[in-house]
């Protein structure tokens, strides 16, 4: 077990958790001003932050077994 790597994924799981939470209320308040000026690039901010949540959570699972599990070693 690599202790460095399971913090490192707990954290990008966590900041992923964090902006789960953030991007759908941003995607909400463009939606509720559909006629504002500043439509669509608070919709795409939103939209960017959930694809950026989903990456983290991803990356960050994946950072965390390898961090439990040990690296795959290199067959020659």
């Amino acid at each position: 077990m690599n202790k460095k790597k399971v913090i490192k994924g707990f954290k990008k799981v966590f900041w992923g958790i964090g902006i789960c939470f953030v991007a759908p209320v941003i995607i909400m308040q463009a939606f509720k001003n559909e006629g504002h000026t500043m439509y669509w690039p608070v919709l795409i901010v939103g939209l960017l932050l959930l694809f950026l949540a989903i990456a983290f959570g991803f990356i960050g699972i994946s950072t965390l077994v390898g961090g439990l599990l040990g690296e795959k070693k290199k067959q020659d």
